[in-house]
């Protein structure tokens, strides 16, 4: 992602720039960044988990967000727009008219090439420092694998769990509810043999763990 200029703005000239914007912007360090577009199948995925959470969720106090609600990273300063966030409670909002949520306990994102080494390293290290997170879940577009790293009670450690094939289901114990892969992956257009994944160095997946 990169800089619309190298100007500073504050997080109020942010939240103004991105009202009145078409695309969406992540806002950190007096910076805004663009982000990137998406595929049709990311759409799907994103959609297909907002309906799967929002039926289990249903008539219950929880509630689950989609893509147009923003994420303030307290700690940090972040501002951005994960793919699907939900809570159970009371939501806790920065901002209720510009969708600035502070309080998600579980966060959701669709890997894209451009942003996967993105949402499993630095991004997910800004994640880590919003006190309420519980469950970070990341799925793949070009094959049925779904990852949740799982905060362990109130320490710092993160237990990771991963699933491969539409016929497995992965929980999300903070919110009561479970995504089945082929429910995640209902219209997908899935390559029929997965790829041959590539292996993150250690320190670029640690940098931020």
């Amino acid at each position: 992602m990169e800089s619309r200029d190298d100007r500073y703005y504050t997080p109020e000239e942010y939240l103004a720039y991105e009202e009145a914007a078409v695309e969406r912007h992540e806002y950190f360090d007096g910076r805004i960044y663009a982000m990137t577009g998406s595929s049709a199948n990311h759409a799907r995925i994103v959609g297909n988990v907002f309906a799967a959470l929002h039926a289990q969720l249903r008539g219950r106090r929880c509630e689950v967000f989609d893509t147009h609600i923003k994420i303030r990273v307290e700690a940090s300063g972040l501002y951005t727009y994960p793919d699907v966030s939900a809570l159970c409670g009371e939501p806790h909002f920065d901002s209720e008219r510009q969708g600035v949520l502070v309080n998600a306990s579980v966060l959701v994102e669709v890997l894209s090439p451009s942003t996967e080494s993105y949402d499993r390293g630095r991004k997910f290290g800004h994640y880590k420092q919003i006190p309420s997170l519980r469950e970070y879940v990341l799925i793949a577009q070009d094959y049925a694998h779904v990852e949740r790293f799982t905060r362990d009670g109130e320490s710092e450690s993160w237990a990771q769990t991963a699933v491969d094939g539409l016929d497995r289901s992965i929980e999300v114990p903070s919110i009561g509810c479970v995504l089945w892969l082929r429910d995640v992956y209902e219209r997908v257009d899935l390559p029929q043999r997965p790829p041959l994944r590539a292996v993150y160095e250690r320190s670029e997946y640690e940098a931020c763990a």
